[in-house]
């Protein structure tokens, strides 16, 4: 299980299957303060709206709202950005899955209100601790 970090986002590899993969990120952001808000099926929405095949691959919008509360109450415009997903899916054998976090920071990038910068590094903080605690587990 490694982690490596990509331009917008984080991303580790676990040596479950994806369902239980996607039961340890939810009790892992849960223990960060982050609750599911969404969460959609993307292999079932390409097989109902395009009737293509893909692999199991779930995209779950979670959110910290004290930091969405922060984060709304500095920039109300932030709200475009929100909530933070997560994605699971099945890494290539089908016996192991990826899962990957946007980086909060990243998304702030330039040109970003400079007061959602403590925020946005807290946020940063407790997701890197989500993926800290599946490399643990």
């Amino acid at each position: 299980m490694n982690q490596t970090s990509i331009d917008y986002g984080m991303r580790t590899h676990l040596n479950a299957p994806y369902e239980t993969a996607i039961e340890q990120v939810t009790a892992a952001l849960k223990a960060e303060g982050f609750g599911v808000l969404t969460t959609i099926d993307v292999k079932a929405t390409l097989k109902q709206k395009l009737d293509v095949d893909f692999r199991r691959y779930v995209i779950l919008g979670a959110c910290n709202p004290p930091l969405a509360h922060r984060a709304l109450s500095t920039e109300l415009e932030i709200g475009l950005l929100l909530p933070c997903n997560v994605i699971v899916y099945e890494d290539e054998s089908g016996a192991g899955s990826v899962v990957s976090i946007v980086d909060p920071q990243a998304m702030l990038g330039a040109g970003i209100n400079p007061a959602l910068a403590p925020v946005a590094d807290e946020a940063a903080a407790r997701l890197r601790r989500v993926l800290e605690s599946l490399n643990a587990s």
